[in-house]
């Protein structure tokens, strides 16, 4: 179809070209015969009216023949030559749109062929090279099916920037680990496939092992690169090569139950790391609200599990924020209405980022709900009552605690006494009146 439309294209360029000059070969008998025309009626007449004597006019005749000869060879030159030229122009510029034509039509192919954000070859490409290598000359013909870990998680917690960039280092990983014959393609977002032709199960796990290595020292900001592979390899012609490619698949997917849990807490540890570089009031009081919540714990009489586990969503409470604009959440002054539309997404997102490891998905719940009020007048479900979860309660006792008795640029620090105050007056409509007893009279006390 590409080369069609080139030819299409060229045709139309050249039919135009050529018409231009369908005129020319008209002109130039037309102003041949107008000057023999006007030289054969004038030229007698005033050789006429001058000459009277016969051999002169005679004379004058075969002077006059040259005469003609002379200057309708200099006209015609002058004609031709300047034909001569368009000729040429239109040649240079008929060369030059085959050129472009040409330069376009390998960019057209190139994309047509290729992914915009890694430059391997795309689903397209890999569909029609996957039948051409399926041919017994190939055999054996090994298959590596790629995913990369967490790709989600960055999504969400650091932006799409982030995780284009993943999928390019991955991209580039993958290039480095293999082999010049060996067909890399991206088929989806995170997902890549390797064809080697010739490549039995010795090279395919050299391969796999070196681009292990490479990803092992690379990172994407402080970020690892996580990616899960699997092979298979067609030995028979008779095997069919959609089935290798399942089993690969099948190969990756159990690779993956183990590396991605991994990789994804690694990746909330960076969450945490990066969210505490970008606001370090943000990381003192989360380790405050952290112990307060272990505190409210005890103080409930929880066992050592649930403890721990407030103890950690009390440090986790806030994570949804690495994605709040950096700006807003070390503004100095008051928010406006804007900026707090976008502060109230961090207990959604917080939620999108825990809910994707799986030891943390009840943990996910708490955070969600973490700005719930007694009364239902809270963010973002609007629950109210029983309906939020204890741990969430908790939270969002401590968190208030300690926002109240901190100091910001917006606002001074109040005593202990005013928070008490501010938490009682509250009790049963922002909070659980129990748990703000309990708050009061077993954690605050104890503190004294």
């Amino acid at each position: 179809m590409m080369k069609a439309i080139k030819r299409k294209i060229s045709s139309m360029i050249k039919s135009d070209k050529i018409n231009g000059f369908n005129f020319e070969h008209i002109k130039i008998p037309l102003i041949y015969f107008a000057m023999g025309f006007l030289w054969i009626y004038f030229s007698d007449r005033i050789a006429d009216s001058l000459i009277t004597d016969k051999n002169m006019l005679l004379l004058a005749s075969t002077y006059k023949g040259w005469l003609y000869v002379i200057v309708t060879s200099g006209v015609l030159y002058i004609l031709l030559n300047r034909f001569r030229k368009r000729v040429s122009l239109a040649e240079d510029e008929l060369r030059y749109s085959n050129d472009e034509i040409n330069r376009q039509y390998d960019e057209l192919q190139y994309l047509s062929e290729h992914d915009q954000l890694t430059n391997l070859y795309n689903r397209k490409y890999y569909e029609e090279k996957l039948i051409r290598l399926d041919t017994e000359n190939n055999l054996p013909l090994s298959v590596i099916v790629a995913n990369i870990n967490g790709i989600k998680l960055i999504n969400d917690s650091f932006g799409h920037a982030a995780g284009d960039a993943m999928i390019k280092a991955v991209a580039d990983v993958l290039t480095k680990g293999s082999r010049n014959k060996d067909v890399i393609c991206r088929l989806a977002g995170d997902e890549f496939i390797i064809m080697s032709p010739a490549t039995d199960t010795v090279e395919t796990e050299k391969i796999m092992d070196h681009i292990k290595e490479i990803a092992a020292q690379g990172k994407v900001g402080q970020l690892e690169i996580s990616v899960s592979l699997g092979y298979d390899i067609k030995t028979d012609s008779e095997e069919n090569i959609i089935e290798i490619i399942k089993k690969a698949e099948d190969y990756m997917y159990r690779k993956k139950l183990y590396d991605s849990p991994n990789m994804r807490g690694k990746t909330i540890n960076t969450i945490i790391t990066t969210l505490h570089e970008k606001n370090k009031r943000e990381e003192q009081h989360s380790r405050r609200v952290s112990q307060l919540c272990e505190q409210m714990g005890e103080a409930l009489g929880l066992n050592e599990d649930k403890v721990n586990e407030l103890k950690t969503v009390g440090l986790l409470h806030d994570i949804g924020k690495i994605a709040i604009d950096e700006a807003i959440l070390n503004k100095n002054g008051t928010l406006n209405a804007e900026e707090w539309v976008e502060i109230r997404k961090h207990p959604e997102i917080g939620y999108r980022i825990l809910s994707t490891v799986n030891n943390m998905s009840e943990m996910a719940e708490f955070v969600l709900s973490h700005h719930e009020r007694w009364d239902g007048k809270g963010y973002p479900q609007g629950l109210s009552g029983e309906q939020i979860p204890l741990q969430s309660r908790i939270i969002g006792i401590a968190d208030a605690y300690d926002a109240m008795i901190s100091e910001r640029s917006y606002k001074k620090a109040l005593t202990k006494e005013e928070a008490i105050q501010e938490l009682t007056a509250n009790a049963g409509t922002q909070f659980n009146a129990e748990c703000v007893r309990v708050f009061i009279e077993k954690v605050l006390t104890r503190e004294d």
